[in-house]
C-alpha cells in the first residue's frame, strides 16, 4: 500500500473515531416515527357519553405505549359533527383523530352535501374498537316493567323519548324499534347521553336506549329500570333482562365506536394506530374493564373497517327512507 493509502486509511479511522456512539434504539428508529408530540382524540359528544368512554378507556393505554400525551377533547353539538368537522381539517399526520358512532354514517345518510366535510371522501378509517350493550331503560315513576308494557302505553298515549340529537346513533337506533314496535313517540334530542338520562330519571322523558356503561350506576341504584338490552344475546350483568331480539320480532341493530382519521393521513400510520389499538384492547385491565359495562371488543384493519362505514351507509339509508327521513 502507498504512503498516500496508508494516510487516508489513517484519516478515515481518526474520523469514525471522533464521531459519537449512536444508541442502538435510536438508530433503528426511522426519522418519521409516529407519534413525535401529543395525539388528540375528538370526541363529538360530552363527559360521560358513549364514545367518550371508550375514548378515555383507550386514551391512557395508547400513551403508555406511544411515550406521547394522548389528549381527549370533547367537542360536543350537532350530533357529533362538529368534532368530526374538526377532525377533516387537521394536519394529516395522525396527531389528530375522532372517535365516530354509527352516527358518523348517519349524519353522512341524512345531511349529505350541507355538512362541511365529506364522511367518504375527507376521512379514512383507522379501525372499529368494537360494540357496546345499548339498554332500554324508563323511571320507575312511569310503572312499566317490560317492552310490551312500554309498547301498550305508546299506543294509548303521548310517550317521549331520548336521543343524543336528531341523526345520531341512538336517534336513529331507537327509531328502529319504534318501527319494529309499531309505535310512534316523540323524539327529543340531548347534548349527551349524561343529558339524557337525566330527562329520563327525573321523569320529563319517558324512556331512551343507553350504554350499559352509562346507564349502570342508575340501574344499580334502582333510579332506572332496565326493560332489554339491544344486543342479540342478554347481558351478563342483566341476566334476567331480555334482549329486545327475543320480545320485538323484526328488530335490527347496527352500533359500533370506531376511530377515523383525516383522509391523507399516511397509511403506515393508520395502520399502526390499528394494530396498537387491538394491542390495548388486548390488555388484561382493558379486557376487565370492557366486560364491566358489557362492551363487545372487535378491532380490524382499515380496510375491514372502510367497508364496514360503507356498508352502514347503504343500511341507514334504507332506515330513513323508511322513515320519511329522505327521498
Amino acid at each position: 500500500m502507498s504512503n498516500r493509502s496508508q494516510g487516508a486509511c489513517r484519516l478515515l479511522v481518526a474520523v469514525f473515531a471522533a464521531l459519537p456512539a449512536v444508541d442502538p434504539a435510536v438508530a433503528q428508529k426511522p426519522p418519521d416515527a409516529f407519534p413525535t408530540k401529543p395525539v388528540h382524540i375528538l370526541v363529538g359528544f360530552t363527559a360521560g357519553s358513549a364514545t367518550d368512554i371508550t375514548a378515555r378507556l383507550i386514551g391512557p393505554k395508547l400513551s403508555d405505549l406511544w411515550g406521547q400525551p394522548v389528549v381527549i377533547d370533547n367537542r360536543s353539538g350537532a350530533g357529533g359533527t362538529i368534532a368530526w368537522a374538526a377532525a377533516a381539517k387537521a394536519p394529516p399526520d395522525g396527531h389528530t383523530i375522532t372517535i365516530v358512532s354509527t352516527a358518523f354514517a348517519i349524519s353522512y345518510v341524512l345531511q349529505g352535501k350541507s355538512l362541511p366535510y365529506d364522511a367518504l371522501k375527507d376521512f379514512r378509517a383507522v379501525t372499529l374498537i368494537g360494540t357496546p350493550t345499548g339498554t332500554l331503560v324508563v323511571a320507575p315513576a312511569l310503572g312499566v316493567k317490560s317492552v310490551k308494557e312500554l309498547i301498550a302505553l305508546a299506543k294509548e298515549k303521548k310517550v317521549i323519548y331520548a336521543s343524543t340529537g336528531a341523526g345520531s346513533g341512538t336517534h336513529l337506533g331507537t327509531e328502529r324499534f319504534n318501527m319494529a314496535a309499531g309505535i310512534k313517540p316523540v323524539h327529543v334530542a340531548f347534548k349527551g347521553q349524561p343529558e339524557m338520562i337525566v330527562e329520563v330519571v327525573t321523569g320529563r322523558v319517558n324512556f331512551a336506549i343507553v350504554s350499559l356503561g352509562a346507564g349502570m350506576p342508575f340501574i344499580k341504584d334502582g333510579r332506572l329500570v332496565p326493560l332489554a338490552v339491544n344486543t342479540p344475546r342478554r347481558s351478563a350483568h342483566l341476566p334476567d333482562v331480555p334482549s329486545l331480539f327475543e320480545v320485538v320480532p323484526g328488530f335490527e341493530r347496527d352500533a359500533a365506536h370506531a376511530l377515523m382519521a383525516p383522509a391523507q393521513t399516511p397509511t403506515p400510520v393508520v395502520r399502526q394506530i390499528a394494530r396498537d389499538v387491538a394491542r390495548v384492547l388486548e390488555m388484561p385491565d382493558v379486557k376487565e374493564r370492557l366486560l364491566a359495562m358489557s362492551f363487545d371488543a372487535s378491532p380490524t384493519t382499515p380496510e375491514e373497517y372502510d367497508r364496514e362505514v360503507r356498508r352502514q351507509v347503504e343500511v341507514f339509508t334504507k332506515v330513513a327512507k323508511a322513515l320519511g327521513l329522505i327521498k
